[in-house]
């Protein structure tokens, strides 16, 4: 569903909408992904002309689920920052507090491949966010890269999935890492996950290590910059590899 006015553009910033990413990656293997990117919350800047119409309570359930991982997410933040010995609302005020945090929801639909060992789902890659939050179909495919060795992550009936992304590793200054993670497809079951990225606003914050996460053992290990500029500097990245790999 890549027409109308449901598909997105990424070359024009608008990530918001239908794609797809049956294309070869910088390693040379076929993605084998169709997806929905859409903003679930705040409520004031999400554009519900592009969410789903069908089922008919998709906007309701979705809208109920966003608000629920927002609270989830400033608990999780709370624990992070009493495990910096920071004070416990330091992290969530750091990425934008409840009025800033974005969260972006992307559905992924991997469908049935007939040559797995050819493709992947997602490519192996960081997320850029603070903290992301999965659910799935209960279709493995989820791979960890964990002591040197990818590892499927276990699918738990009524769990959900959550790691950190750089946006935290930045903060912390390294003592909590983005981990590195890819989507496997296969031959016989469809693959659906849905994936919350909780991001800081764009352009308002400046990223870099908390000043109580420096010392003079442990300098800073990251540069300053806006989540902006840490998207482009990871895509800089990613299209330096793609040509070296060609």
């Amino acid at each position: 569903m890549q027409g109308g006015k449901y598909a997105n553009d990424q070359a024009s910033g608008k990530i918001q909408g239908y794609g797809s990413k049956l294309a070869n990656n910088a390693s040379g293997q076929l993605e084998w992904e169709d997806y929905f990117f859409h903003l679930v919350y705040p409520e004031d800047k999400r554009d519900l002309s592009i969410w789903p119409q069908t089922p008919a309570d998709y906007i309701e359930a979705t809208a109920e689920y966003a608000k629920e991982l927002r609270a989830l997410a400033t608990k999780v933040l709370r624990v992070l920052s009493l495990g910096l010995g920071l004070e416990e609302g330091r992290l969530e005020k750091e990425v934008g507090g409840l009025e800033e945090l974005l969260l972006q929801m992307k559905i992924n639909y991997y469908p049935l491949c007939p040559q797995p060992e050819l493709a992947l789902g997602v490519e192996a890659h960081t997320d850029v966010s603070a903290l992301t939050f999965i659910l799935h179909n209960m279709v493995p495919g989820l791979q960890l890269f964990y002591e040197g060795k990818w590892v499927t992550a276990k699918c738990v009936p009524n769990s959900i999935i959550m790691h950190i992304g750089d946006t935290i590793e930045i903060l912390s200054n390294g003592k909590y890492k983005s981990i590195l993670h890819r989507g496997m497809v296969n031959k016989e079951k469809v693959r659906i996950s849905w994936a919350v990225f909780c991001e800081p606003p764009k352009e308002k914050i400046i990223l870099k290590p908390l000043p109580e996460t420096v010392s003079e053992t442990e300098p800073p290990i990251f540069p300053p910059r806006t989540f902006a500029e840490h998207i482009q500097h990871k895509l800089f990245r990613k299209s330096q590899e793609a040509l070296l790999n060609k």
